[in-house]
């Protein structure tokens, strides 16, 4: 059994891969037999929990987007009433985003002033959070660090740092976990990451409908094809593909408290 650790259910093009009951079948014919479908901002998280409400397949993580405009905001109550569903998981995608705007130009505090409040509503309820990261890396690991994050832990989604980045999350109790850019003939370095850390501390994802790994790239992703991750992480650890299955599996279970 394969765990899709980070997708969007809720957002992908219907007309071009049938509805999610299809989307679900066609996973578990790839051996993809579970998933997290994650929000991004409070419009869409009753579409996540409804979907994993409908679907026992199917878990939910809700959160801010470190992307969203300084006007999207939610209070603790807000947050901490939907965050308290059973089926929702984790806490995010949260974190900081760089990537467009440095906060050297533009006053991004708001970013981190949400990232705090996202952690303390996480330790709260004792839930892991779901980071996202972009060109805001030490910031990310420091507020982490600041504000005790090691209490409840969580995932690095999407990781495309260096081993050195990934060493610090893991002692702050986070999993990493990589999506189909590890498949990426250009992914040497993150290759060497994933070769170099220790397995009962990664997980896998899809991110999709972004990012699909070859041989699909530049194609809409979809939880099924968590399967191709998995593969490229058994080659590259030189590992049978059913034991790389099985330990990220193991990995998502335990972190979440999950039967396995």
């Amino acid at each position: 059994m394969i765990i899709d650790s980070h997708c969007h259910l809720n957002i992908l093009p219907v007309e071009r891969l049938g509805d999610t009951e299809q989307v679900i079948k066609t996973a578990a014919d790839l051996g993809v037999e579970r998933m997290m479908c994650v929000a991004i901002g409070p419009d869409k998280w009753q579409e996540v929990i409804e979907l994993a409400d409908r679907h026992p397949q199917v878990y939910a993580s809700i959160g801010i987007h470190p992307c969203s405009d300084k006007t999207v905001s939610a209070t603790d109550e807000e947050i901490l009433q939907v965050a308290r569903h059973p089926k929702v998981l984790a806490i995010g995608e949260v974190g900081l985003d760089y990537f467009h705007q440095s906060p050297d130009q533009v006053d991004l505090s708001f970013q981190k002033a949400r990232f705090r409040q996202h952690i303390a509503i996480a330790k709260q309820l004792d839930k892991p959070l779901v980071i996202h990261t972009r060109a805001s890396t030490p910031d990310v690991l420091q507020i982490l660090r600041d504000e005790g994050a090691d209490q409840v832990g969580g995932i690095m989604h999407c990781f495309v740092e260096d081993l050195a980045t990934a060493e610090r999350a893991i002692e702050l109790g986070f999993y990493i976990s990589f999506s189909g850019i590890l498949t990426f003939k250009n992914a040497k370095e993150l290759k060497a990451v994933a070769q170099a850390l220790p397995l009962d501390r990664i997980l896998v994802e899809t991110d999709a409908p972004y990012l699909a790994p070859a041989p699909y790239r530049s194609k809409i992703n979809q939880p099924g094809y968590t399967r191709y991750v998995v593969e490229e992480l058994a080659r590259l650890r030189d590992l049978p593909f059913e034991q790389v299955a099985q330990v990220t599996t193991e990995n998502f279970c335990r972190l979440f408290k999950l039967p396995y």
